[in-house]
């Protein structure tokens, strides 16, 4: 397997891992400039050269990987037989330093509904490094033509077209992905947030909306949905950092974005 697809295959278990490669060479070595190793928590693919070079990296990577906000990093090796590693001696007689780059498990944000705000927020998230979900009942909503704007993304963008139960996506969601719902009908919103508090593991839980479309919401999940406080009160509405005012969808949606961002800084995901 190469090593981008190893890379990807991480990324989509939500993993994290890290990636080592030969940076430089002096001298004899047995991988040349350039080659790569992916480390996850239990796997490898890819090799750097064996003996002691690749076993130390695999242990230095599988010390960082989950670290919050660990940084890349060079390690330097001596090859000779003066020079004993941790897992032996290599005597190739040259010398090689390893970049070891952290792969972190980027953060998950669900929008459903790509109406004019979910549009501009998605072409806001999509420049972050990021999975991003854009679930709607409308298959023009989705057109590819109408999401042509975010092909350059940063993000990997998971398209998902459900005509009738846009809930039953929140079960194929990964661990601790934020939702946000502002869908065009304030009967499938409903639905979503009952569905949101039932499935488990999710992260946020975001409602646009006023205030009078909250009340008749919580009076719904409490009664019908028999939703305790505490589990209503996970709903967050209205969404957008406060201080950012303005009706205008691209405004509406910076603001969402910014309220977001700012949850992935306070929770490291």
């Amino acid at each position: 397997m190469s090593w981008v697809a190893a890379v990807a295959r991480l990324r989509a278990r939500r993993e994290p891992g890290a990636l080592v490669t030969v940076a430089t060479v002096r001298g004899h070595a047995p991988r040349k400039a350039g080659a790569k190793l992916v480390v996850g928590r239990t796997e490898t693919w890819g090799s750097i050269g064996g003996g002691n070079i690749e076993a130390v990296a695999i242990d230095r990577a599988r010390e960082v990987i989950g670290t919050p906000d660990a940084e890349p990093e060079l390690m330097e090796f001596a090859l000779n037989d003066k020079v004993t590693g941790r897992h032996g001696v290599q005597c190739c007689g040259g010398a090689v330093s390893v970049l070891l780059e952290p792969l972190p498990v980027v953060p998950a944000v669900a929008v459903f509904g790509v109406g004019h705000v979910g549009l501009e927020l998605a072409r806001i998230l999509a420049r972050q490094d990021l999975d991003l979900h854009l679930i709607d009942t409308r298959p023009d909503q989705l057109a590819g033509e109408r999401l042509a704007v975010l092909a350059d993304a940063v993000a990997q963008v998971h398209v998902h077209h459900t005509p009738l139960l846009p809930e039953e996506v929140l079960a194929e969601l990964a661990p601790g992905t934020h939702v946000l719902i502002m869908t065009h009908d304030h009967a499938e919103d409903a639905a979503l947030c009952d569905a949101a508090l039932r499935t488990p593991g999710l992260g946020s839980i975001g409602l646009i909306g006023s205030a009078a479309k909250w009340v008749r919401f919580k009076q719904r999940l409490a009664t019908e949905g028999g939703h305790d406080a505490a589990a209503i009160d996970r709903i967050k509405t209205p969404i957008g950092m406060t201080g950012i005012t303005g009706k205008e969808p691209a405004t509406i949606a910076v603001a969402v974005a910014a309220d977001l961002l700012q949850t992935f800084g306070q929770q490291g995901s």
